[in-house]
């Protein structure tokens, strides 16, 4: 037994050494942030022998932790680290490499935050690098636009967008050549979500097959001993597009799939492991199928107060389901009590609300009108402006999932 605990302490301290950082997914989101804390204080040391490189690793580190539990401070960090990186720069690799952690902590800030400027500010950086002289660079420089583009096309929403950013994508993945297998992985996820969106988009059954072969090859490449976040994240988007692929066909067995895929993904790990991959995966889920209010409760608890994105879709799901349950029993009492919270939210919002905090109450208010209305036969006023705005709202913040589902209850007019 103690043989087998040197044998773990001797693995660790050489996975600590390398570049290759896939092993953070097997330590919980507080031990990430003891290792960047220490890393910090390694590279701040005037004795530190590679300034550079510690540098570079402590932004890496920050931008897990931050991926992990959604604390701002920790982008602060990782973004203070990448300038201490460039100015520890020795030549125009250097600098390139540092510019690189920026600008993923500014695409990270994004995908945690919104804000599509944060986009354009990121392109504009790369754009206005010099020209990489090593080629894992240059393939890391041309990876990370693709991943930026992805993003820009999953806003935009429009199929040439997205079928013009999934091919930047493969040209992208064409280039690494198999010489980072962590980046390659975040290429194939993020080429499996611009395909399968595509795909449902379009009927399209090549760009769906495209999305099952990238999510085959992820899951099958991250073991649950090594990889289990990586695993998570391929299963639970496998569960989506089984789910979305189920509701178009009205399919129950693949409804099934759906739900025990979702399943899977979530036992991967625990909610303290990873917060934001847990609550992610249970918001994605109760898009699709009716979850336990405690979990939808605990997924808003640990996403909240941190202007995400993901606080934002947490909350719009744990009241959609909640005024669902409402209405399915006739309690007009509950509907009105969903109501009044919605109305004490947007009348005294926290300091730390957000535009999106109020698209999603505004979906919330929305939902629980429509509700009543098929309960009392009275037509809501004004609803279709209120969708509209949330709707707009929440694209312009770059939700794209919430303006959808701001979109999808927006009352049709009648046939005459």
């Amino acid at each position: 037994m103690f043989e087998f605990g040197r044998d773990l302490r001797r693995l660790f301290e050489k996975a600590r050494d390398s570049d290759d950082l896939g092993w953070l997914e097997l330590i919980g989101v507080g031990l990430v942030e003891v290792e960047a804390r220490q890393q910090t204080v390694d590279a701040g040391r005037v004795s530190c022998p590679r300034p550079f490189d510690a540098a570079l690793r402590a932004s890496a580190l920050w931008r897990e932790h931050a991926r992990r539990c959604g604390a701002a401070l920790s982008l602060d960090k990782a973004e203070a680290a990448a300038r201490d990186a460039a100015r520890h720069a020795q030549n125009d690799d250097q600098a390139i490499r540092a510019a690189l952690e920026l600008v993923q902590t500014t695409m990270l800030a994004f995908d945690l935050c919104g804000g599509p400027d944060r986009i354009e500010t990121a392109l504009a950086l790369l754009k206005a690098l010099p020209a990489a002289r090593r080629g894992d660079t240059a393939g890391a420089v041309a990876a990370l636009e693709a991943r930026l583009h992805a993003r820009r096309a999953l806003i935009a929403g429009e199929t040439a967008a997205l079928l013009d950013a999934c091919a930047r994508l493969d040209a992208a993945l064409h280039g690494l050549r198999g010489s980072h297998r962590t980046l390659e992985d975040d290429l194939r996820l993020d080429r499996a979500a611009l395909s399968l969106e595509a795909g449902l988009a379009a009927r399209d059954p090549r760009r769906l097959d495209q999305a099952g072969r990238d999510l085959r090859d992820l899951v099958e490449g991250a073991t649950p001993e090594q990889r289990p976040l990586s695993r998570a994240r391929a299963l639970a988007l496998c569960a989506a597009g089984m789910a979305a692929l189920a509701a178009v066909a009205d399919d129950a067995t693949a409804r099934d799939q759906a739900h025990a895929l979702f399943d899977a993904a979530a036992d991967q790990f625990t909610p303290d492991h990873s917060p934001l991959d847990w609550a992610a995966i249970q918001v994605m889920r109760a898009e699709r199928e009716t979850l336990p209010l405690l979990v939808l409760v605990q997924a808003e608890a640990l996403t909240e107060g941190g202007g995400l994105i993901l606080g934002a879709q947490a909350h719009e799901r744990r009241v959609a389901q909640e005024t669902e349950r409402a209405e399915s029993i006739g309690d007009l009492s509950a509907l009105l009590e969903i109501e009044s919270g919605l109305r004490r939210r947007l009348g005294r919002p926290s300091v730390a609300a957000t535009p999106l905090d109020w698209a999603a109450d505004q979906i919330g208010m929305a939902g629980v009108a429509l509700a009543r209305a098929r309960w009392t036969g009275q037509t809501p006023q004004g609803l279709g402006l209120m969708l509209t705005e949330a709707a707009e709202t929440a694209h312009e913040q770059g939700a794209p999932v919430l303006a959808q589902r701001a979109r999808r209850l927006i009352p049709r007019p009648q046939a005459a």
